[in-house]
């Protein structure tokens, strides 16, 4: 097994608690929660705001397997450094980094085109012609340089942020909404009621994917054991709160059966407002999808980078110039890769499958967790977590994953 010397790392250690956490919100609050309210409340009824808490709570164990990990081993292609290091075999730290890699690069490749569709309905220019776009203007971010892409980032984030924010602020100051009352919306200690609130969180969970690409960057990251755990559990209790915040006003506007079959639920709390309104809430969803594409773009480069710099890829795509401190080659190929998805495969069945490779992933590293706390603690200071904590991620994840095939 190579060994793992966080000073020798090449990247630029620039991010910090504000823009590690702000990068962390712009994957995990973006297109997921835009579309998935009226997903949940199709299953969930009244209750799916609560769905969102229950997820929040599943995935907040891996996140502190992840914490802990992130800062023993503050490296790019965190996920194939903790396998390595739990199972003490190459082949699998490698597997694990590709699915991550892959993972990103087909979350991002969807993404794009989301991105495009919703820029067509806007200029009337060709889908094929705008995913492109998207994707090259979104590379050449990326290869700028990790402060300034995940400052760039950062700001739309913001934006994400905002709109969630309009959206619970417009919804809360109609004078006659047509949906549930607050109070309908706490369920009663029946069991049909709670099966609907479990089967809809196996959905809301994938509104939380993201948090995990936070280990990714750890390599670039100012005082990482410090920074690292803040960032992830910041990120979670943001999300929790703007995902609870946001399905909680759209339940209370919108018709159930309205809202249920929507696939863009957040603008319908506009339908009745001024159309400069209703534009606006479309421009703040386009900039959520393309931030997207940036940060699991620069997620899936590091991943790449860190495999190769530790030799298990040619070590050409672990180049780094001095000028831009950003993994180019690797970049590079991430975008050529996207490109290419985009232009040829159909990405749906794909990316249905990108939150089981995820999962699949938490089961692994949460093992990992669990073995190197069987083991003698030889490092000096890190985040640590009780060793119940892993186990549970192991048996949260495994049910969410084997839920993905019923």
């Amino acid at each position: 097994m190579n060994s793992v010397d966080p000073n020798e790392q090449k990247l630029r250690r620039a991010l910090t608690t504000p823009l590690l956490t702000l990068y962390g919100l712009g994957v995990t609050v973006g297109a997921g929660i835009y579309v998935l309210v009226g997903a949940t409340a199709d299953i969930a009824g009244p209750f799916a705001a609560l769905s969102f808490v229950v997820a929040a709570l599943v995935v907040s164990l891996t996140a502190l397997s992840y914490a802990e990990l992130a800062t023993r081993f503050p490296v790019s292609a965190g996920e194939a450094a903790y396998v390595e290091a739990g199972f003490r075999k190459n082949w699998m730290a490698v597997f694990v980094g590709l699915a991550v890699a892959a993972s990103g690069v087909i979350s991002a490749s969807a993404v794009a085109i989301g991105a495009a569709s919703y820029l067509h309905a806007l200029t009337g220019f060709a889908i094929p012609i705008l995913t492109i776009s998207v994707v090259l203007i979104m590379g050449l971010i990326a290869l700028w340089g990790i402060t300034e892409s995940v400052f760039i980032a950062a700001v739309i984030t913001i934006i994400e942020i905002a709109g969630l924010l309009f959206v619970i602020g417009w919804g809360m100051s109609i004078q006659d909404p047509q949906g549930y009352g607050i109070s309908s919306m706490l369920p009663p200690l029946e069991l049909d009621a709670w099966r609907g609130i479990f089967a809809a969180s196996l959905l809301a969970f994938f509104a939380f994917v993201g948090f995990e690409d936070m280990a990714n960057v750890a390599e670039e990251v100012k005082d990482p054991v410090r920074t690292i755990p803040k960032a992830i559990l910041l990120t979670l209790v943001l999300a929790t709160v703007l995902y609870l915040g946001t399905s909680m006003t759209v339940l209370l506007v919108v018709p159930i059966d309205v809202l249920s079959t929507s696939a863009a639920p957040l603008a319908l709390v506009f339908s009745n407002a001024p159309e400069v309104i209703k534009q606006g809430f479309s421009a703040v969803a386009i900039v959520a999808t393309v931030n997207g594409v940036l940060i699991q773009m620069i997620m899936a480069s590091r991943v790449i980078y860190g495999l190769a710099d530790r030799d298990h890829l040619p070590k050409v795509l672990a180049i780094v110039p001095k000028s831009t401190q950003t993994p180019v080659v690797a970049t590079l190929l991430v975008v050529a890769i996207i490109v290419l998805l985009t232009q040829t495969i159909p990405i749906g069945t794909l990316a249905e499958r990108t939150s089981q490779i995820v999962l699949g992933v938490f089961v692994l590293v949460n093992i990992s967790l669990i073995q190197l706390k069987m083991q003698p603690d030889e490092a000096a200071k890190h985040f640590r977590v009780p060793i119940v904590v892993p186990i549970l991620g192991v048996i949260t994840s495994a049910l969410l994953f084997g839920s993905g095939f019923l």
